[in-house]
């Protein structure tokens, strides 16, 4: 028995108990442009097969299955509790880190295999948009940071730990030096620079001292010219909850708009444009830019600063789901940190309630481990079911049409 399970990609920290699951491949443009070049490096998901390749899991839940998307959706419940290429002829070329453009989408979550120091060492980190320290595993152990996953068949795969006195070109980021280090984060006038970076999700948190590295990158023009950027990072010595778990298995870059933010740095480097574009494929697989300025041919839609919580936020004036229309205007939070839409009322009631008007599918009410509320059978020879046109409108008028509302879960359990 198959079941299609309707889906949408994450808008808002505060959702129902059950949620309509429907993905949003919308490809939003964020542009904050006042400057130089732009960079990027791929980006894949969590479960996607080049980063089974590099880390060397097995048993992970397989695409398509029940087992996968309650997998996505368990981790988007604990984080939520928290080459787009060098054809725009911009001048300098654009940026890709040094080495190489792959990328990889891993439950949910984006990451980058990214240089740093000297020597360069490569780590994978997750990408943030909804904060904005970049942190890497530092001079940890076991108990404190993740230093290695174990396969189900008993294979070890160790992480790379970064250590501050093993890179030449690493210094500390001594107190009332440097406007990143306030005088609360201080022992003495002379003391290393502390941080504690506290996360949305339960129990999850990174703390250390600031230090400042290179980060490696080349030109993406096909001449490769090396680039190194200095940056402030956390050498991240204590790591709890989540991270504990493989959220960040070699740290985090923090994508938001504060100081410290990596695009931030590069912009005030005069190394590109303080913004950014994320481009997300069906295949797990995207690119991140930093200093893009975007295409003619790409929507645009503006985004605004959260208030309560810093935050990229974006406008959405009217829904529609295929002849019904709902004009209601309501922010929603952009967050590269979750994958499954969550929708408060009325939007939630009006896509749940006029899609499910719309499908002549029998809906499945009985799979109580399927973490979704419109989940609907189909035969064994249905591909996929007749769902209806569904599409967003942002404030500015821009229309961006849902590629794949729906997503289809082979279960393994028979129901009665």
């Amino acid at each position: 028995m198959a079941c299609a399970c309707t889906s949408t990609s994450s808008y808002s920290l505060t959702s129902r108990s059950y949620m309509l699951l429907v993905l949003l491949l919308l490809g939003l443009n964020s542009r904050i442009c006042h400057g130089l070049g732009s960079f990027g490096f791929d980006i894949h998901h969590r479960f996607s097969d080049p980063v089974k390749q590099i880390l060397g899991f097995e048993g992970l839940p397989e695409k398509g299955s029940v087992e996968y998307y309650v997998a996505m959706t368990h981790r988007d419940s604990i984080m939520r509790g928290r080459h787009l290429a060098a054809s725009n002829n911009q001048s300098p070329a654009p940026l890709t880190f040094a080495n190489g453009n792959d990328t990889y989408n891993w439950g949910g979550l984006y990451y980058a295999n990214v240089s740093v120091g000297t020597p360069s060492v490569s780590y994978l980190v997750a990408l943030d948009t909804g904060s904005d320290l970049f942190w890497l595993a530092c001079d940890c152990n076991n108990s404190t940071c993740e230093t290695s996953f174990q396969t189900s068949s008993g294979q070890v795969v160790n992480l790379n730990i970064y250590s501050p006195n093993a890179s030449s070109t690493s210094k500390s980021v001594p107190c009332g030096s440097n406007y990143l280090c306030s005088s609360n984060q201080c022992l003495s006038a002379n003391s290393d620079c502390a941080y504690n970076y506290a996360y949305a999700s339960n129990d999850t948190s990174t703390s250390g001292i600031l230090v400042e590295d290179v980060l490696h990158l080349i030109t993406d023009d096909g001449q490769s010219k090396a680039v190194d950027a200095l940056v402030t990072l956390g050498c991240g010595k204590n790591e709890t909850g989540i991270f504990l778990e493989g959220a960040a298995p070699n740290g985090l870059i923090g994508l938001a708009f504060n100081n410290i933010s990596v695009p931030s740095t590069l912009a005030r480097n005069g190394l590109g444009p303080n913004s950014f574009s994320m481009c997300f494929g069906s295949d797990g697989t995207g690119r991140i830019n930093f200093g893009d300025n975007g295409t003619s041919e790409q929507k645009e839609t503006s985004f605004t600063v959260g208030t309560l919580v810093p935050s990229y936020n974006i406008s959405i004036t009217q829904i529609n789901v295929g002849v019904n229309v709902s004009k209601m205007e309501f922010s929603a939070i952009f967050d590269s940190g979750t994958s499954i839409t969550s929708l408060t009322d009325p939007a939630y009631t009006f896509i749940s309630e006029t899609f499910n008007s719309q499908v002549t599918e029998k809906r499945n009410l009985s799979n109580s481990q399927i973490p979704f509320e419109y989940c609907y059978d189909l035969s064994a020879n249905q591909s996929s079911p007749m769902i209806p046109k569904m599409n967003l409108t942002m404030k500015g008028g821009e229309q961006y049409y849902l590629t794949n509302p729906t997503t289809e879960a082979i279960s393994t359990k028979k129901t009665s």
